[in-house]
């Protein structure tokens, strides 16, 4: 069995839209979706808010290479462009976790880090993680939970929880 968890973010274009895009093509696999958070960009380049989400999806014919595969596929289809180091973009889908039998996937490929790089400093992706998942645990890094902790409060306090925008179309807010 093959589980991982996805950070989906959007700032340009049809926020909404190019996540629940991300959903729709997960649907036979999809185990959570988070509620969206609207969040201010991170990386100091000048950029719309973000919508950002966190989905778990497993499949025990997917690896991590698939997993990421599938990611730049749905981000080619959003007509995602890479002009700038942390610039806007229609759509990220980033590969934080891949769990195989339960254990943690590690690698070390430069087109494949696991788990993601930075994860344990993003708000943008450890608060959607944890309405996923209370118990996640981030390999080598320890609980996610602790992991925000240790994050200086307004990370977290920047992010806006927006129940108006279900990723699952048809869902209620």
């Amino acid at each position: 069995m093959t589980r991982a968890v996805l950070s989906l973010g959007s700032n340009l274009g049809d926020r909404i839209a190019h996540l629940r895009a991300v959903v729709a093509d997960m649907a036979e696999v999809l185990v959570a979706a988070s509620p969206v958070y609207e969040t201010p960009p991170w990386g100091g380049v000048e950029q719309p808010d973000f919508l950002n989400a966190v989905i778990v999806v497993d499949d025990p014919d997917t690896d991590a290479w698939a997993w990421l595969r599938r990611g730049q596929r749905l981000e080619q289809q959003a007509h995602r462009v890479r002009e700038q180091h942390w610039g806007p973009r229609t759509l990220d889908v980033d590969v934080v976790a891949v769990f195989d039998d339960g254990r943690d996937v590690r690698s070390d490929d430069p087109e494949l880090l696991l788990p993601h790089p930075g994860t344990a400093e993003r708000a943008t992706v450890l608060v959607p993680w944890l309405d996923v998942d209370p118990g996640a645990v981030l390999a080598g890094r320890g609980p996610v939970r602790a992991l925000l902790a240790a994050l200086p409060p307004e990370d977290a306090a920047s992010m806006r929880r927006r129940d108006d925008l279900p990723l699952r179309v048809g869902a209620s807010p």
